[in-house]
């Protein structure tokens, strides 16, 4: 039995979903530990320019994203000044390449990822972080063995909902990675071109299903961990 006669779903968009989960995967992994150090940063550190970083942080979300996308083909692009570099040094292709797909939807769920982590780290006790330290316990022990398990669900959360967010990004990608079959063609974008081809209307709702079905399921744990946070810390109750 073929895919898609077993599962409902044309060759082309198994290729479709099969990228946009490489590339969510990739993104969570690429925002993870950056996520992870900034949202502590803002959190724990006070320094100038600390508001200006927080802005800058979060100007993806208020962007529109083909602007954002345009501003990193300028960077990224082949004749971009980290684009051209990581060509003539490493070999390495960003612009119109899944690569691209990953550095745009990382650059927008980033500030999910911090907002996740950081306002998991306010609702922790620094005295609990401030009795490690008495106990003895250096900043990485005091990180690894007390802020980072008390704020693991709010961690978790920020990953659930970036890799949500890159399977839904539109703008940013068509912009930096282009909309190339096979390559960079993502769910949404390759919904976009369904809905432009005469009787590809099935297709694409087909498509829409799949990508409201996961969204809701990723909002769904991401409020369930973030009711298990607030119940470990006594700062909520179920609703």
């Amino acid at each position: 039995m073929t895919v898609e006669t077993h599962f409902g779903l044309t060759p082309a968009e198994w290729e479709a979903l099969a990228l946009s989960v490489r590339v969510a995967v990739w993104c969570v992994v690429t925002v993870a530990a950056p996520g992870i150090l900034c949202g502590w940063v803002l959190s724990r550190r006070d320094f100038p320019g600390k508001t200006l970083l927080d802005g800058l942080v979060h100007v993806p979300l208020v962007l529109p994203p083909i602007v954002t996308g345009y501003l990193l083909l300028l960077l990224l692009g082949p004749r971009g000044p980290l684009g051209s570099w990581l060509d003539s040094v490493f070999g390495l292709r960003v612009a119109f390449t899944w690569l691209g797909a990953v550095a745009a939807s990382a650059v927008v769920s980033f500030p999910l990822m911090v907002r996740s982590v950081r306002l998991a780290m306010d609702l922790v006790d620094p005295r609990l972080e401030e009795a490690s330290t008495i106990l003895g316990a250096g900043p990485w022990r005091r990180f690894r063995t007390v802020t980072l398990p008390l704020t693991l669900p709010g961690v978790l959360t920020g990953l659930i909902l970036t890799f949500a967010r890159s399977l839904g990004e539109f703008g940013a990608t068509i912009t930096l990675a282009g909309n190339i079959a096979g390559e960079t063609r993502t769910m949404p974008l390759a919904v976009f071109n369904l809905v432009e081809t005469p009787g590809a209307e099935g297709s694409a709702l087909r498509l829409v299903l799949i990508s409201v079905v996961v969204s809701l399921l990723s909002l769904i744990a991401s409020e369930i961990l973030s009711r298990r946070l607030r119940r470990r810390l006594g700062g909520g109750r179920d609703a």
